[in-house]
């Protein structure tokens, strides 16, 4: 019989972060083990609940999203996208610049589709959220990771990332707030990007899905908001900031000048027409969730919950010797250092599994998000605090028996 084999599309392309591990822990919990997942950011299984009129929204209007939607979307949802764009000063942002997604993940892809030939380059920050590589592969362009350095809070380096822009580079990808780390990045940086871009005639992507998820009063600066004549592709969505990761609700808008590119445009809009639509249902509740009370504030703030558990386990983590971490300002990620002089720890795959099989804790390793060194581990700090100490202690314990004599 004739063999089928993965297309070469494939070869270099990989989303770690639901891997092997995760498969591993799958395997373990069939057999009646329980795991403390760290590992994906998804609110709901950690007792985090959309807000109730989001809910009776949706419900509420079942019956009349049965059908096909408009490719880029029903209007209501794409009038509070505008108008949300108008708040966080976005320039340029009509009803016909913006494209609601299943998810965000979506139009990564289909950002990525749209513009790239065989060779072209985009950069992309290390460490990275893994799908922004993975669907500049795809859709055969080159990755280029810049880094951002951990001395200086996980920032971008605005030196390395000027050295990799090359004449096929044909964009740049800034996340912010960051995953896996967590940092925000402030005005200056931001400005530095914009300012790279302007000189090299670039397309900024901003991946701004957790700009609602900001601690300690800070505020964030929209890519779009400091580059009024520049193409900026930004994405955003409701599953972290309002809890609804499973309803797929993401969206995309075309901000700043777009007269030179029309032809991307086209690209756009025949991708977004080949899927006929994103889910009418996921759709129906976009203007309520923008236009309402932003519940998520609570969890933000002292006493809630997302704080707290910030505030616990950046402790947690420095009392442990040879662990160490940067600060998050935003989302519910940290991302540890292990200082592999004082642990005898080389491979963070066999890291990870160890940990696993024997602590029963699955987490993130830094290779999966295209870090070239294994020090480095992902905490999604969503679940509870009494979970978290659990976590945090079986951590300890087998990073005590990795200690160099």
């Amino acid at each position: 019989m004739k063999v089928f084999h993965k297309s070469k599309k494939l070869d270099n392309v990989c989303y770690d972060i639901r891997g092997k591990e995760l498969e591993e822990a799958a395997r373990m919990e069939a057999d009646g083990i329980h795991i403390i997942k760290l590992n994906i950011g998804n609110p709901a299984p950690y007792g985090f609940k959309a807000p109730d009129e989001i809910i009776v929204d949706m419900i509420y209007n079942l019956r009349s999203s049965e059908g096909y939607s408009e490719s880029k979307g029903i209007f209501p949802a794409r009038k509070a996208i505008m108008q949300y764009c108008q708040l966080k000063n976005i320039p340029n942002v009509g009803l016909e610049d913006i494209y609601t997604g299943n998810g965000v993940s979506e139009l990564i892809t289909m950002s990525m589709q749209g513009l790239l030939d065989n060779g072209d380059e985009v950069l992309i920050p290390v460490p990275d959220y893994p799908l922004w590589t993975a669907a500049v592969t795809l859709a055969g362009g080159t990755p280029v990771h810049y880094v951002c350095d951990e001395s200086n809070c996980w920032h971008p380096d605005l030196d390395d990332m000027r050295k990799k822009i090359t004449p096929k580079t044909k964009g740049i990808v800034v996340i912010n707030p960051n995953n896996p780390t967590g940092a925000l990045y402030p005005r200056e940086i931001l400005e530095g990007i914009v300012e790279l871009a302007r000189q090299h005639g670039l397309i900024l992507f901003a991946d701004e899905i957790y700009d609602r998820m900001v601690m300690d009063g800070k505020e964030h600066v929209a890519l779009a908001s400091l580059a009024p004549d520049l193409l900026t592709v930004c994405l955003n969505g409701l599953s972290k900031s309002h809890r609804v990761a499973g309803f797929r609700v993401g969206w995309m808008c075309l901000a700043g000048d777009k007269s030179h590119a029309q032809g991307y445009i086209e690209g756009i809009n025949l991708l977004a027409s080949m899927r006929l639509c994103s889910n009418v249902p996921g759709q129906s509740i976009i203007q309520t969730a923008l236009g309402g009370y932003q519940s998520c504030d609570e969890y933000l703030r002292p006493g809630g919950r997302i704080y707290e558990q910030r505030e616990y386990i950046c402790k947690a983590i420095s009392e442990i010797p040879g662990l160490s971490a940067v600060r998050p300002d935003a989302a519910f990620y940290i991302f540890p250092k292990i200082d592999t002089d004082y642990y005898n720890i080389e491979n963070d795959e066999e890291f990870a599994f160890e940990l696993l099989r024997q602590k029963k804790v699955l987490i993130t390793r830094g290779t999966s998000f295209n870090l070239k060194t294994h020090d480095h581990f992902r905490i999604v700090f969503l679940p509870d605090i009494v979970q978290l100490e659990e976590a945090m202690e079986r951590i300890a314990d087998y990073l005590a028996t990795k200690r160099r004599h």
